[in-house]
């Protein structure tokens, strides 16, 4: 038996710490493990015992990138279990906050951490030698939602102004003055960003993901909406755990999620895999929530060329540039009709109960399960990102895409699966160190 080995010791362009085993034996994929082994962190654990209102704030610091999804699952969860519904302009101001860690988050990995991989270079630092345009465009981009959380929240990171029932202080229309110039020029600068990435080169790949988001019957979704998938999946949220299963593997410390079967007899479907993988994220909001994009968002995905269906997750960067052009054209909507509110909160009693809770984070569906008590503690919670709902069917990818491209390189083959992963834009444990990869052939002699 021979064996022949490609390793990379790290890939910087993720968040958290894990790695990647492909192995190949008699030409064809044998196993694929996306391990993750950076320590758990027993969020879930700690919340139990705080009172409830503490939730949006200590959620927040589970990433420093989307704090905002944190806030706002857990505020959801919470109005649920009190019978809290928020409308008018506090709802819009959720939407807004959210248009403002869209951008950012979607800025950052376009330009930082994923269009290196498309133009041959091992870091933003080298691609702004070439291309230095491109990247002070990307900047300029994430600042200005940057910029926007800051106005609205606080502060950039881990915002501070986030409360169940609202906000603990509401902006004034003169607040929003200078942000307001600033995202007109984002949105131009965003609709290039749609356009650029649509030039980059795309692998031949695709598959016939089950995508999963929510969706909702008059916009394009941040914060509310039933769970739907493109195979017949249709449920409340306070349902998600009818339908999605985590469990643990033994080589990684983060659970997978899969979408359990059977399903309810009313929703039976096969899904994309025998195992239950599935697709979140952009892509998934993408095709399943396409026509409530507004319409400058639509006509720079027609330009580009990029309507669905998009079944290549090698362009879910021109996606996230649609998304961010769409989240600076709601910002300057809401921005622009805003009239502060009579009260920075809606007013609840405290009472024991289930809350459910999910919105769209940047990297899919985020969802919130509490139980609270008489007195307002948590009694137990669960949380399930983006990332970990995702990585059965990044295994998945890397797999099939390995089995149609086995006589590549080890060198290019290696790149594309550093790549592939990067297309999930995963957050690993939410805090950026590597990734290592290992792909090995076996070969019976």
């Amino acid at each position: 038996m021979s064996n022949r080995a490609v390793k990379v010791d790290y890939l910087a362009r993720v968040e958290g710490e894990g790695s990647l085993l492909v192995r190949m034996k008699d030409g064809s994929v044998s196993d694929v493990k996306f391990r993750i082994f950076e320590p758990p962190r027993f969020f879930e654990a700690f919340l139990r015992g705080r009172k409830y209102s503490e939730a949006p704030d200590i959620t927040a610091r589970i990433c420093g990138i989307c704090p905002i999804a944190y806030q706002m699952s857990s505020v959801h969860a919470m109005e649920y279990a009190f019978g809290v519904k928020v409308g008018g302009q506090l709802r819009e101001l959720r939407r807004l906050l959210y248009c403002g860690e869209w951008i950012e988050s979607h800025a950052l990995h376009i330009y930082m951490l994923h269009a290196p991989d498309f133009l041959g270079y091992d870091d933003a630092i080298q691609l702004a030698v070439d291309h230095p345009d491109a990247v002070r465009r990307g900047l300029r981009l994430k600042k200005a939602g940057n910029d926007l959380v800051a106005v609205l929240a606080g502060r950039e990171i881990h915002p501070i102004n986030v409360r169940v029932g609202g906000f603990y202080k509401l902006p004034r229309r003169r607040d929003f003055d200078e942000i307001l110039e600033k995202l007109k020029r984002a949105r131009d600068e965003a609709y290039e960003t749609v356009l650029w990435t649509a030039t980059l080169p795309f692998p031949d790949f695709e598959y016939d993901y089950e995508f999963v988001a929510l969706s909702h019957p008059d916009e394009y979704p941040f914060n509310e909406g039933k769970i739907v998938s493109n195979k017949g999946l249709t449920i409340d949220v306070r349902e998600y755990e009818l339908v999605f299963h985590e469990r643990h593997v033994p080589y990684s410390n983060a659970l997978q999620s899969t979408i359990k079967s059977p399903r309810p007899a009313e929703q039976q479907t096969s899904t994309t895999d025998g195992r239950g993988a599935y697709l979140t994220g952009p892509l998934a909001r993408y095709n399943l929530n396409f026509e409530k994009l507004s319409p400058l968002a639509k006509k720079a995905a027609e330009e580009a060329k990029a309507k669905p269906p998009i079944l290549n997750p090698f362009k879910s960067i021109t996606v996230r540039a649609v998304e961010a052009l769409y989240a600076c054209d709601e910002a300057i909507r809401i921005i622009e009709n805003y009239e502060p509110p009579a009260e920075a909160a809606v007013r609840y009693e405290v009472r024991p109960g289930f809350g459910f809770g999910c919105t769209e984070a940047p990297r899919g569906i985020l969802y919130h399960r509490y139980l609270i008590g008489a007195d307002g503690l948590i009694k137990d919670a669960k949380i399930v990102p983006p990332t970990a709902q995702n990585q059965r069917m990044i295994e998945t990818d890397l797999r099939n895409f390995v089995t149609s491209n086995i006589q590549m390189s080890k060198q290019d083959l290696t790149l594309r699966c550093e790549q592939l992963v990067r297309n999930y834009d995963p957050c690993i444990s939410c805090a950026t160190h590597f990734l290592k990869l290992d792909i090995s052939e076996e070969t019976v002699t």
